[in-house]
């Protein structure tokens, strides 16, 4: 199952790829039936997740049925026991809008959830991150996770994510990151898909970001908290929902 995910996310353009797995992983959603692990977005029970990854696929990964990773997990988690994300209606920027999260942000917040993205079919908005057609202050909350990485400049990304976000707003800014790295890694003259593979893990990322992420953000405006939260819930519920046990989650203010 691994080799066939691997494939799927090297071949199939990333516009159309969750529209693509989420046929694929209902399909193959039977294999899994079970109840040793649990999503925190969908409710979901099975034997175990799915494998997920470009290059090495993680064991245990992806939710069959919502697509929710181990990421999205986390952050469900947090948004309910943290914010007050679920019991009010902030206006939110959703920048390329996850799968898991679309239909469950709609229904909280209805018309107030703005998904935007350059290329994905699943957003309401066409939208580059370097030039966002919204004005200033306009967004309660804002969510652009993984997607840095993929932006050429991304200090400019940020600054425009930071000028579009309210004085009393906040906003969660995920990207992979590899914590043994002081600082992040890019090269613009590598062009070729392989080398980027190899050099950034994934062939359309531009950098591989470290452990100065944090004040990459801070460059781009931004008040940072690298929250640990992951790291105050028990063993048990971390293998339960097959958290990433490493995740800091970057929570963003102005």
């Amino acid at each position: 199952m691994k080799y066939i995910i691997r494939f799927f996310l090297q071949k199939v353009p990333r516009k159309y790829l969750q529209r693509v797995a989420r046929f694929s992983t209902c399909i193959s959603s039977i294999f899994y039936l079970g109840n040793k692990v649990e999503c925190t977005v969908c409710g979901k029970h099975y034997r175990k997740f799915m494998p997920y990854g470009y290059v090495y696929p993680r064991e245990n990964a992806l939710c069959p049925n919502c697509l929710s990773l181990e990421r999205h997990r986390l952050i469900q988690l947090y948004l309910k026991s943290r914010t007050d994300f679920y019991t009010s209606k902030p206006r939110m920027l959703h920048v390329a809008p996850e799968y898991c999260f679309i239909k469950r942000f709609e229904k909280q917040l209805g018309d107030q959830h703005i998904t935007a993205d350059l290329e994905s079919p699943l957003a309401k908005v066409k939208m580059d991150v370097l030039d966002i057609p919204f004005p200033d202050s306009s967004f309660d909350v804002i969510f652009c996770n993984h997607t840095l990485e993929h932006v050429e400049d991304d200090i400019r990304a940020m600054q425009e994510l930071h000028r579009v976000l309210k004085p009393d707003g906040w906003g969660i800014l995920q990207s992979p990151i590899n914590y043994s790295r002081e600082i992040t890694y890019e090269d613009d003259t590598i062009i070729d898909p392989k080398e980027r593979m190899k050099r950034f893990g994934q062939h359309d990322h531009l950098r591989e970001y470290g452990k100065d992420y944090a004040q990459r953000l801070q460059k781009g405006g931004f008040k940072v908290e690298e929250n640990d939260f992951v790291k105050t819930l028990s063993p048990e519920e971390q293998k339960r929902y097959a958290l990433p046990v490493e995740e800091i989650i970057y929570v963003v203010r102005k």
